[in-house]
């Protein structure tokens, strides 16, 4: 009884704990609407906008650590057994979206590349006296990830935007950054592919055992007899 105990709050803690950073994660998308999202930069592909991201990834952790919490709290076993289907159902969803990008990942980046290559030539003919929203994104994000273009500065018609200059002014060819934003991006994404794996392995293996504790304080429950009580 006591280990059944122990693991019931641990469920409410380990929960609660989730509740509180997909909430951030929720306000922080909130937030990011009133920002530069990039999402005009990638209209093929607006699942990848920053703010999409967080927005329904807090979402999703909010819905389903309250209903954990809840279950485990309550010792109820329709929202233990909601909370069991509803982890292995984002769980799945996280397999079939890691092999959809192992599978067309060059499909993908080619739909990226052809995007930039779109945005970047929207933001060069927008007009002069006012900044447009995409050329704005394109600033921020140059700015942001030191870069320039889709593969160099060549792919900005005169004049060059300030956010590819190095410093604070660019006097000549040397002072604007080397490297386009598409290859910046491609090679982050390389460079943090090892990163990314754990951190995918790290969060299925808490799906796993958040499942797992779910279904044993609802076998413990249901062996009981407390019923859905509330």
């Amino acid at each position: 009884m006591s280990c059944l105990k122990c693991l019931k709050y641990t469920m409410c803690f380990a929960n609660f704990l989730f509740f509180v950073c997909g909430a951030a994660l929720f306000g922080f998308g909130i937030f990011m609407m009133t920002q530069a999202k990039f999402s005009s930069m990638l209209p093929s592909l607006p699942f990848m906008s920053v703010t999409n991201i967080l927005f329904i990834t807090g979402i999703i952790i909010t819905c389903v650590s309250f209903l954990g919490f809840l279950g485990a709290y309550k010792e109820n076993r329709c929202l233990l057994i909601t909370f069991f289907i509803l982890l292995f159902i984002v769980m799945l969803i996280e397999l079939a979206g890691a092999c959809i990008l192992l599978v067309y990942e060059r499909d993908i980046d080619r739909l990226i590349e052809k995007d930039l290559r779109q945005s970047l030539s929207e933001a060069r003919g927008a007009d002069n006296t006012t900044v447009s929203p995409i050329a704005s994104e394109w600033y921020t994000f140059q700015r942001t990830f030191e870069c320039c273009g889709v593969k160099n500065v060549t792919d900005w018609m005169p004049p060059v935007p300030a956010s590819c200059c190095v410093k604070d002014a660019c006097k000549d060819s040397n002072d604007y950054w080397k490297e386009g934003c598409y290859s910046k991006m491609k090679n982050w994404f390389e460079d943090n592919l090892l990163n990314t794996g754990i951190g995918v392995i790290v969060v299925c293996s808490i799906e796993v055992l958040g499942m797992c504790f779910s279904m044993t304080l609802f076998c413990h429950i249901s062996r009981s007899g407390l019923g859905y009580k509330i």
